[in-house]
């Protein structure tokens, strides 16, 4: 018999999370799972215009240009940050709603594990 069947814990209550969403979610933090990315989302964060070049990029890292590029394309696929091609360079932008979504899923898991006070 297990312990639940003798009565010492209470069932889960419904998934809080979602299937499909999990699967989502986990992608995006997948792609912030490496510390270069990390740093390049929050490098692209940081600007007080909401973009940045990626020529600005590449100085910040001891990584090769090709390097970066494929970082950035793995931040743009998890759909963390668009990009916009103006001539020959790229400008690249957070997408705040892939950021907001990300960040009410963990405070929602925080809320509901927070100690009764």
């Amino acid at each position: 018999m297990s312990k639940q069947e003798a009565g010492c814990c209470e069932p889960l209550p419904e998934e809080p999370l979602a299937k499909e969403q999990a699967a989502e979610l986990a992608t995006v933090f997948k792609a912030l799972g490496d510390p270069v990315r990390l740093r390049l989302l929050s490098l692209i964060a940081s600007r007080p215009s909401g973009e940045v070049c990626v020529c600005e990029l590449t100085p910040a890292f001891d990584l090769s240009q090709p390097t970066i590029s494929h970082h950035l394309k793995l931040l743009r696929q998890a759909g963390l940050v668009d990009s916009e091609r103006r001539g020959t360079w790229v400008y690249y932008r957070v997408r705040p709603e892939t950021t907001d979504r990300m960040a009410a899923m963990l405070a929602s898991v925080s809320r509901d594990h927070a100690p009764a006070v």
